[in-house]
């Protein structure tokens, strides 16, 4: 088992405001973790940090194995933001031509080959939005726009998927949908790291738990942290773990 983050001793401030303290873990390669917090805990800053979109003011990064500053291989890397699924910042570009920008890290740009287009069909066809494949991105819903950001890291080959809490404004059976195929995906030996407000979703389906309020409260296996006091150190009292039942 390679290893796919490294975090040692990383402390991140936006000016006088500590968002990350001190925090160490380490991602396997195939790993399925669950990143849980209260709002304005440093879940999204850990997870920019990892990704090499902010620098530690302290502490070191590996990024598969490489210094996050030097990791140049962003196509290993697929991205889901909070904004992936609003309206609002999305390319006027069909579906098709979304997830080709995936291939530009391996082909270049403009000059994909048949192999290229044919991966570019199967990630389409692996995330289900191959009927969507000449609609415009600014036209689909959340649950749709997410598969397509999806398939993009698909076709780019990525080994690793990071997401920010990816079902904000998507319906039940759309998350539901999501989360199996993340797990499909995790499955095949994709690396995922996930921030998601529903403890309950992200203890049914992560392996190991990253439980963060500025400092790591835990990090192992999701069965330790359900045995554990994490929840309620770094929620307060109030924190419980709900389970939704599929």
């Amino acid at each position: 088992m390679s290893t796919v983050v490294d975090i040692q001793n990383v402390t991140f401030a936006y000016g006088e405001n500590v968002a990350v303290r001190d925090v160490s873990l380490t991602i396997e390669e195939g790993d399925f973790l669950g990143l849980i917090g209260p709002n304005g805990s440093g879940k999204t800053t850990l997870l920019h940090l990892m990704l090499g979109l902010h620098s530690p003011d302290s502490g070191t990064i590996e990024l598969f194995g490489d210094p996050v500053d030097e990791f140049d291989d962003g196509e290993r890397i697929g991205y889901v933001s909070q904004k992936a699924t609003s309206r609002g910042g999305s390319m006027p570009v069909t579906v098709r031509e979304a997830v080709r920008m995936g291939r530009f890290a391996h082909a270049g740009f403009g000059r994909l080959d048949d192999e290229d287009e044919a991966i570019v069909d199967d990630a389409l066809e692996t995330v289900g939005i191959t009927d969507l494949a000449d609609r415009r991105v600014n036209q689909l819903s959340g649950g749709q726009r997410q598969r397509a950001y999806i398939a993009r890291a698909l076709a780019s080959e990525a080994d690793l998927l990071a997401l920010d809490e990816p079902t904000v404004g998507v319906d039940a059976e759309s998350r539901d949908e999501f989360y199996q195929l993340l797990d499909s995906l995790n499955q095949e030996g994709i690396t995922i790291v996930l921030i998601e407000h529903d403890i309950g979703v992200v203890t049914d389906r992560a392996d190991h738990i990253a439980c963060i309020n500025q400092e790591l409260y835990h990090h192992g296996d999701t069965e330790s942290f359900v045995e554990s006091d994490a929840l309620s150190e770094a929620y307060g009292a109030n924190g419980q773990v709900v389970h939704h039942h599929h």
